[in-house]
Parts: structure tokens; C-alpha cells; sequence
């Protein structure tokens, strides 16, 4: 989709943009609201906050993800959407998106098969992480999750987004426990570290 038909959808869908900065909540209304979000620019992340006040991390947002009331784990006060850099989102309407009849322009028709695709990619990513949480042990989890990550790109060489704390908190683990068992497997020859690039010695 080019630029102006970007714009052209913009203002046929009565979008709105709005800015946050680093470590601000992002659209603290979203959880009664019932709309779909696009992050335009930056990175942010969707928190679970439990009872105790830990943070651990649900999912990752980066540019062009959406996330929204129906499509993401925000429904509740223990859920937050925190920008982790200055940050770029574009909120639609669900309401007016499912109900207008704009199926005579192709633009738009591009957008909701782009918007069905990344809906089945993030329901694939969400059952990728139930089966690596299934797993028993942290090291099940790891080499569960490097199998994953294997899988989807047929490489050897796997490259954490983010830091190991957030892998940590991505496996709901305690991160030195999770830093043990990575120094055993590596240790063992099943991986290699080099800072946040892990090489896999043995595809699990």
C-alpha cells in the first residue's frame, strides 16, 4: 500500500494519532474502549502487573503490531501497555471498521486482509507461548523456545529483541534461575552466547 492510499485510509477510517514518551502508558482508556491500535514508530511492551507489583512482560510491540480490546490480554486493572520508547499510535474505530460498507476501495481491501493476517500471526504467537509455559522445567522452556524460533526462521542463529531479563519475563521464570540453565547448555554444547546472539549447536 502506498503512502497516499495510507492517507486516503487514514481518513475514510477517521483514525487519530497520538504520541507518548518513553516509560508513559499508552491509552489507559483502550481497556473500556472497544478499538484496534496501530504503533507507528517506537517500541512498547503489554505488562502484566500481579498482586506483589511484579512486572512481567506479555508481548512485545514493535512497529506497524497491533494490538487492541479484542485481540490483546488488556482487559483487566493487572494489564498495562507501557511505551518503552517515544512511541507513535494509531487508534481505528473497531465499530466503524466493521460495519462500513468500504469494500468498493482496494486500499481498504488491502488493509483488512493485512489486518486478518497479522490477527493469525499474533493467535499463532500466543499459542507458540502456551506450549513453551506447558513445559515442566526451565530448561524444557528454553530449548522448547529455541525450537520455536528455529522453526520460524530455519536458522541456526537466534537474536533475542530485547535483553535476557525480558526473555526471563517472557517464560515467567526467575531470570537467575533461567541464567544457570543457559550457562549448563551452553556448557553442554547445545548453545553459544554471544551477548544477544544465541547459537544453536543442537537443533532440539
Amino acid at each position: 500500500m502506498t503512502a497516499l492510499q495510507k492517507t486516503k485510509l487514514f481518513k475514510l477510517l477517521g483514525t487519530h494519532t497520538y504520541t507518548y514518551s518513553a516509560k508513559q502508558e499508552i491509552l489507559p482508556t483502550l481497556k473500556t474502549e472497544n478499538i484496534i491500535c496501530i504503533l507507528l514508530e517506537g517500541f512498547a511492551q503489554i505488562i502484566n502487573i500481579n498482586y506483589n507489583g511484579e512486572e512481567n512482560i506479555i508481548e512485545n510491540l514493535y512497529e506497524e503490531n497491533i494490538f487492541g480490546t479484542n485481540i490483546s490480554d488488556i482487559n483487566n486493572n493487572e494489564y498495562q501497555i507501557r511505551a518503552i520508547e517515544n512511541c507513535k499510535i494509531l487508534v481505528i474505530d473497531y465499530k466503524k471498521l466493521s460495519e462500513a460498507n468500504f469494500t468498493s476501495y482496494n486500499y481498504y481491501n488491502i488493509f483488512i486482509n493485512n489486518l486478518f493476517d497479522i490477527i493469525n500471526t499474533k493467535l499463532k504467537e500466543k499459542n507458540d507461548r502456551i506450549r513453551i509455559l506447558s513445559k515442566k522445567s526451565i530448561r524444557e522452556k528454553l530449548l522448547e523456545y529455541f525450537k520455536t524460533q528455529y522453526q520460524k526462521t530455519h536458522s541456526k542463529f537466534i537474536y533475542l529483541p530485547n535483553s535476557f531479563k525480558d526473555l526471563a519475563d517472557y517464560f515467567a521464570i526467575n531470570r537467575s534461575a533461567m541464567f544457570r540453565e543457559l550457562k549448563n547448555l551452553k556448557e553442554e554444547n547445545f548453545i553459544k552466547i554471544d551477548g544477544r546472539r544465541i547459537t544453536l549447536l543442537y537443533i532440539p
